[in-house]
């Protein structure tokens, strides 16, 4: 089939369609990402403009296939450890958990292929080992959470995990696998995933001690921003953290948590 090139109206037909479906802002000028991430898509159902991919998905003649259009627009790379100076934090609540042998629930808002849903792990398993802690993961795209309850990745995500975590916690691929590693069985076991869509009303997931919304919001315009931040914070205990990226803040977005650090927040 001849390569197909999306057309403005087309580009922002689908900044409008994943706006809806994901409450993501889409900047102008990523046609590019658009028509290289869904053209495999135009070519399995033979179809000849990015317009007739559009009608498809509205149409809901196919249900299954506007998942698979949000996973593919939505998906991020992502890596272990990200932003030591939040594990550091995690590590000490952690500590002080196990002092008070009081449960610790985490969340990783936007889980994306589950690096950092696992690097909370670890740290919860290093300190509080089999007492009671729970780790939940959640993303809109079920492509990314079928990789991260697999728990298999290239080994460069693991860059900035401490050695000690890499020998304790994962298995390093040999031959064909060889460049990777995988999450021991007994971490993944304790890990729990999720499919969620931060902009619609939430399940009943119970009450967290942390909960990391780290860089998402830069993809939401301010009044989703602000929802789903307030949604978040209703499941965050009284004197909880909220932690997010170092590029994001919350002014303008809520003033019901108290900065402590920069993309540090906490519950009064």
């Amino acid at each position: 089939m001849p390569v197909v090139t999306i057309t403005e109206r087309e580009f922002t037909q689908f900044q409008r369609f994943i706006y809806e479906a994901a409450g993501i802002f889409m900047a102008n000028g990523k046609q590019a990402l658009v028509s290289g991430r869904l053209a495999k898509r135009l070519a399995h159902y033979q179809l000849e403009s990015y317009g007739d991919y559009l009608r498809l998905l509205e149409s809901r003649a196919q249900p299954a296939e506007l998942q698979v259009a949000v996973d593919l627009l939505t998906t991020n790379e992502t890596y272990f450890f990200r932003e030591p100076k939040h594990f550091a934090l995690l590590r000490d609540l952690a500590v002080e958990a196990r002092e008070r042998r009081q449960t610790m629930r985490v969340w990783s808002a936007a889980s994306s292929s589950g690096e950092e849903t696992y690097s909370i792990a670890m740290v919860m398993a290093d300190v509080l080992g089999d007492a009671a802690w729970e780790v939940l993961g959640t993303d809109i795209s079920t492509r990314v959470l079928e990789r991260a309850r697999c728990g298999h990745y290239p080994m460069e995500r693991a860059s900035q995990m401490p050695q000690a975590y890499l020998k304790r916690f994962c298995l390093k691929g040999q031959g064909s696998e060889a460049g990777t590693m995988l999450i021991e069985r007994a971490l993944r076991q304790r890990v729990q995933f999720r499919h969620l869509n931060l902009n619609e009303p939430l399940p009943k997931l119970g009450m967290f001690d942390v909960i990391f919304l780290r860089n998402v919001m830069i993809y939401f315009n301010l009044e989703t921003k602000r929802q789903v931040v307030a949604r978040l914070l209703a499941q965050l205990r009284p004197g909880g953290y909220f932690l997010i990226g170092h590029s994001e803040t919350l002014n303008d977005i809520n003033d019901t948590v108290v900065a402590v650090a920069p993309s540090i927040y906490r519950k009064p």
